[in-house]
């Protein structure tokens, strides 16, 4: 097992926009991990039905 490492893991989840309202999305989290246990997210990312790769700042959590 290594010490530290970073792994990648895509979810989907529910977003809001204020120009687009409701979104499913799938977001990508890019975490660095020490002996197995999450210490930091380092980026967070979600892709448009177009390609584009956009930050998640712009769109809020939709509970």
């Amino acid at each position: 097992m290594k010490l530290l490492y970073i792994k990648r893991k895509t979810r989907t989840e529910k977003r809001f926009t204020p120009k687009m309202g409701k979104l499913i999305t799938n977001v990508t989290y890019i975490k660095k991990y020490l002996l197995g246990f999450p210490i930091k997210t380092l980026h967070k990312y979600r892709e448009t039905y177009y390609g584009e790769v956009k930050n998640c700042d712009d769109c809020h959590l939709f509970i």
